[in-house]
This record gives C-alpha cells, sequence and structure tokens, in this order.
C-alpha cells in the first residue's frame, strides 16, 4: 500500500497569488458598498465576494475574516480623515471637505452612520477606531478655536457635533433635501453648493477680536 502523500501548506487560490494587493482593494472597494448598504452585522462575506468577483475564502486569507475586513476598510477612512484636519487648516475648508465627501461617497458616509445607529447593540463594531477619531478631531476644532475661526465661548466638542450632523443631511434628510432645495441629494451640484453654504457659516462665526 502506497504512502499519502503530504499535504501541502495551505495557500491563496491559485488564480489570485500574482497580483494580491488587486485582489485586496477589490475586497476592500466590495465591503465598502456591503457595509454601507447594510451595516457591520447584515452584511455577507458572500456578498463582498461576488461583488468582488473572488472566492470567499480570501477574506479569511488576506484579513482573517469579516471583521479584520472591516477594521482594514475603517482604518483608512479614519487615516485620510484625520490627515485632512490638520490644525494650521481653516475650520471652514474642513467642513466644507467632510460636507462634499459625504455626498461623493455615499457609501463611505453610510458607513459611519451605521456605527452610530447600531450604537449599544451586542454586535457593535467600530467604537475605539471611532472614538480615537472623534477625540483628534476635537483636538483640531480646539486649535481653530484658538485661532479664531470661531469665538471662545463655543464649546468645541459641542460645535463638532453640530457640524457633523450638519455634513451628513444628504445621507440623513434626503427627502427634506429634495424638498427644500429642489436638487438631487446625491448630485456633485448639490454637494457643492452645499459644501459652500457651510463654509459660508462657519466664516461668520470667525472671532472679531483675532481677525
Amino acid at each position: 500500500m502506497s504512502e499519502a502523500a503530504p499535504r501541502s501548506p495551505r495557500r491563496a487560490p491559485v488564480e489570485r497569488q500574482r497580483d494580491p494587493e488587486r485582489t485586496k482593494a477589490q475586497l476592500l472597494e466590495a465591503a465598502k458598498a456591503e457595509f454601507g448598504a447594510k451595516g457591520y452585522a447584515a452584511a455577507r462575506v458572500s456578498e463582498i465576494a461576488a461583488k468582488a468577483g473572488v472566492n470567499k475564502q480570501l477574506i479569511s486569507y488576506y484579513f482573517g475574516g469579516k471583521e479584520g475586513l472591516y477594521n482594514a476598510l475603517t482604518a483608512t477612512m479614519y487615516d485620510d480623515y484625520v490627515a485632512v484636519a490638520d490644525h494650521e487648516k481653516p475650520f471652514a475648508e474642513v467642513v466644507r471637505f467632510f460636507a462634499q465627501s459625504g455626498v461623493r461617497d455615499h457609501d463611505l458616509a453610510k458607513l459611519f452612520l451605521w456605527e452610530n445607529l447600531t450604537d449599544g447593540a451586542p454586535d457593535a463594531i467600530g467604537v475605539e477606531g471611532q472614538r480615537e477619531f472623534l477625540q483628534r478631531q476635537v483636538e483640531y476644532v480646539r486649535a481653530r478655536q484658538a485661532a479664531g475661526d470661531f469665538p471662545a465661548d463655543l464649546d468645541p466638542a459641542f460645535l463638532l457635533v453640530i457640524f457633523m450632523a450638519a455634513s451628513s443631511a444628504a445621507l440623513a434628510l434626503p427627502r427634506i433635501v429634495r424638498a427644500v432645495s429642489g436638487q438631487d441629494p446625491q448630485s456633485a451640484e448639490f454637494a457643492e453648493a452645499y459644501g459652500e453654504q457651510l463654509a459660508r457659516l462657519v466664516g461668520h462665526l470667525a472671532d472679531p477680536g483675532k481677525r
């Protein structure tokens, strides 16, 4: 009786070995759409893999599973947003960016909303990453207050909440946006106009004593 051939170590499917970075990018893009549409709990790795056109085992191979894929996606999002809020950059510019980016990348913006809508749920995810991100945003707003972008009697943390809520209006209140503005809340035209209006509003808050 012949001996059984030794098993080879676990490897990624042959068809994807030659371009792992492309495969990971496809999975992240598909994950953004799936998580954005359904939230973390309802999203399915099989759907993500199907959208990416790859074997679902690759999610475990490259990211360690569903949670690892989600964390990899949100880490990139938070890093990009933190980089935008440089302490030397005027508050109006950052508010404009956030308002416009929420319209231009609906999936990523919806993912951020899902994290808040599922706050306190047993399977809630993204809590630590979001807390760290938000604390750094408060530091940025406080620095801009010291630079005179808005008066000292306004609380930086509450002001951040106010403008984050305002920046999410196109996603959270699409019917109202459509009714009062006559514009498509998902359009580039609305993103440009709305971001500009929020930036002007911030401009009116500038501390006259530091202009």
